[in-house]
């Protein structure tokens, strides 16, 4: 039987934002949504990206390994790390035999009988609540919002550690009233351990243009440290 293989964009060998530690990161090929602030534009289409075995994976993590230390492993990011569910799986498999850390940083808009195996073998979720709203769900990330929160009660009955995470922008989400419909939902949730909110930058603009293809938030100003301070103070889960 032919080996499992991915289509993945990038790796980053030395990641310190994408979960506990330092992390190798895998930034898987291919997404459904369609964000208006998406920063990895270039991963979104299916058909694009590079080839990897998990044994070539592996061998790329093993290599990192020294610089782990004890909290430190490797976190799948996307695109949408959902959509190679499967792939995931086994690659998680050898990191349990290998004593690694196993991290997915998603949008949580799929779920299906694979991605829950894939859980079987997942340490910890970052998982974004983009909006607390429907509208806003539908509008500007293009899933309802009743996929992530599905996806949120699945790790909960698998009892999966998750960091609630979501990007601050100013004119849209930039109000206490959307922390705190956030703060209800970490709430509800005994498994979500920690809650974070992320400025929203431009750094990613250049892509865009290199691509070719309109920056949707182009209209909207980089969210000002002063607005997330403030408003991470209102955060009910705010240790790690």
């Amino acid at each position: 039987m032919a080996e499992l293989t991915c289509k993945y964009s990038s790796v980053q060998t030395m990641g310190t934002l994408d979960g506990p530690g330092v992390r190798f990161v895998l930034f898987l090929q291919g997404c459904p949504l369609s964000c208006g602030y998406c920063h990895n534009p270039e991963t979104r289409a299916f058909d694009g990206g590079k080839t990897a075995t998990v044994t070539e994976i592996m061998a790329k993590v093993s290599r990192c390994r020294s610089y782990f230390g004890k909290k430190g492993g490797i976190t799948v990011s996307g695109g949408e790390p959902l959509v190679q569910a499967k792939f995931i799986t086994e690659l998680f498999k050898e990191c349990r035999k290998a004593g690694i850390h196993t991290c997915i940083d998603t949008s949580g808009c799929i779920l299906s009988d694979d991605i829950e195996e894939m859980l079987n073998y997942t340490d910890l979720c970052l998982l974004d609540i983009k909006m607390t709203n429907n509208e806003d769900y539908k509008k500007l990330i293009g899933c309802d919002m009743s996929a992530p929160l599905g996806f949120l009660q699945k790790l909960s009955e698998k009892d999966v550690k998750v960091w609630l995470r979501q990007v601050i922008v100013e004119g849209i989400n930039d109000n206490e009233e959307n922390v705190k419909l956030f703060n209800d939902i970490a709430e509800k949730y005994d498994n979500v351990t920690f809650t974070e909110l992320l400025p929203f930058r431009k750094l990613c603009e250049s892509k865009y243009k290199e691509m070719n293809i309109p920056f949707p938030f182009e209209a909207y100003p980089e969210t000002e440290r002063a607005v997330i301070e403030k408003l991470s103070q209102k955060l009910t889960k705010r240790n790690k």
